[in-house]
């Protein structure tokens, strides 16, 4: 292959991956949403709530800065650093609701809080987004850290976000071993709902490697 062909070739892999990371996005919450039956019980709207968060809105959030999938590449980037904005806010505010909400229903049930693999990992995935966004003030207003420069706190933030991100997915995966979920959902589709966070978090791994790591990399 030459460069050229090679070149396009990767492209498109990348076009189709992020396809196929939008799709996923919205269809796991939604096939979520189908299995619980939100309003059927406190319970139903915890795993709603966290599919929401950390499967379509953080990714999509993610996504906004896709050079080749993002739904707003036509839009100037300040217009799509607000919509990352926005979309983590609401990924926070959901998360923090579904773990409100599955601490209450574990206290009416009698039942311990965070015991399990799944409730530690969702646990350290919904702080860690809160100080994800918190520390996404400082590229609002990059004046606060007079000692950084914007693109070292750029990088810092991306990979920092990529952490947060694979931790909402391990959150998501462990959801999914749980009886529950494991009682409701067998066979071939247990593992095709488990690849869903696993293909999005590769897409977003990709796009983070290639817009920060690799750059840096290639500046030294």
């Amino acid at each position: 292959l030459t460069a050229e062909t090679e070149s396009r070739l990767y492209r498109s892999l990348r076009v189709a991956a992020g396809a196929a990371a939008h799709l996923v996005a919205l269809g796991f919450p939604v096939a979520v949403a189908v299995l619980a039956r939100p309003g059927s019980s406190l319970f139903s709207w915890h795993p709603l709530l966290m599919a929401l968060a950390f499967s379509f809105l953080m990714t999509e959030a993610l996504l906004i800065f896709s050079p080749e999938t993002s739904l707003l590449r036509s839009f100037s980037r300040k217009i799509r650093v607000r919509a990352h904005w926005a979309l983590q806010l609401l990924a926070l505010l959901c998360a923090l609701l579904g773990l409100a909400i599955i601490t209450y229903n574990k206290h009416l049930n009698g039942k311990g809080h965070f015991v399990t693999w799944h409730g530690l990992t969702g646990l350290l995935a919904v702080l860690y987004t809160g100080g994800q966004c918190a520390g996404g003030v400082l590229l609002l207003y990059p004046k606060l850290m007079k000692n950084w420069t914007l693109a070292k706190l750029k990088l810092y933030h991306a990979t920092s976000g990529l952490v947060g991100y694979l931790l909402g997915s391990a959150s998501l995966m462990l959801g999914m071993c749980s009886l529950w979920f494991t009682t409701t959902v067998t066979g071939a589709s247990w593992y095709l709902a488990m690849l869903c966070p696993l293909v999005t978090s590769l897409v977003i791994m990709n796009q983070v490697s290639n817009a920060y790591l690799y750059r840096k990399r290639s500046q030294h």
